[in-house]
This record gives C-alpha cells, sequence and structure tokens, in this order.
C-alpha cells in the first residue's frame, strides 16, 4: 500500500509539473475592430482536474494488480501514469466550454481571427487591443 501512495504522489507531482507556466516578457500588441464573432465550442482549459486524480487512482489499483515484488511496483507505476494522462483527456474531452472565434480588422487593415472562451461584453465594431500571439492571443475591448 505504502508503494501505491508513493507512486500516485510520484504521478501527481508528474501531471502537475506537465501543466503551463505563465508567459513572462514582452508580447506583441496589436490593435483594430471587431467585425465578426461566431459562438464555438472549446476544449476545457484546465490544467489538472479531477479526471487526471480519478484516472491516476484507478491506474495505481488496476496496475498494483499484475506482478509480485518489485515488478507489482513498476506495474503500479505505469497504472497510475497511464490512469492519470487517460483520465485528464478524458476530462478535456467531455467538459468544454463556451468559446468564440473573433474575426478583427488591424489598423493596418489586416484581418486576423482568433478563438478564445467567451466574452459576452465583445461586440461586432468594438474597438479591441490583442494581446499575445498564437494560441495565447486574447481578444480585449478597449
Amino acid at each position: 500500500m505504502k508503494n501505491l501512495i508513493l507512486a500516485f504522489v510520484a504521478a501527481l507531482a508528474l501531471l502537475t509539473a506537465c501543466a503551463q507556466q505563465p508567459q513572462v516578457g514582452e508580447q506583441e500588441v496589436r490593435y483594430g475592430r471587431v467585425t465578426r464573432i461566431d459562438p464555438v465550442q472549446i476544449d476545457s482549459d484546465d490544467q489538472l482536474g479531477l479526471g487526471a486524480i480519478i484516472g491516476a487512482v484507478a491506474g495505481g489499483v488496476i496496475g498494483h494488480q499484475f506482478g509480485a515484488g518489485s515488478g507489482r511496483d513498476v506495474a503500479t507505476v505505469a497504472g497510475v501514469l497511464a490512469g492519470g494522462v487517460v483520465g485528464e483527456k478524458a476530462q478535456t474531452r467531455i467538459q468544454k466550454q463556451a468559446g468564440q472565434h473573433v474575426i478583427v480588422t488591424l489598423n493596418n487593415g489586416v484581418a486576423v481571427g482568433i478563438t478564445q472562451p467567451a466574452d459576452p461584453g465583445l461586440k461586432v465594431g468594438d474597438a479591441v487591443r490583442i494581446d499575445g500571439s498564437g494560441n495565447k492571443a486574447r481578444v480585449i475591448r478597449m
């Protein structure tokens, strides 16, 4: 049982370490106007949720049923790790949230599309700024 607890703690620490850290430093900021907003469903942005924890526990229990001695310990750790990953993926797939795909025409005339969590205060015609870039870009009303 002690090995199972140690394996669970190790898996939990590993999964927590995989969570993204906030970006520090300089970011590009662009300005423009919202020209279109389409509602979409996006994956939950939970980094480490109940799905990972339940999956890790279940995987550890199942893995502990196999082998004997150090083989059992290896199977338990493998079960914890695999269960945590599968549980987190299942939770992300099940847990959707309201989002929006926002088209912004920048001040230089270029149009960009950003998919982000829903912002009910954002309307077509609003003057906005775009903070960040890539999947971290967000449209902020000015």
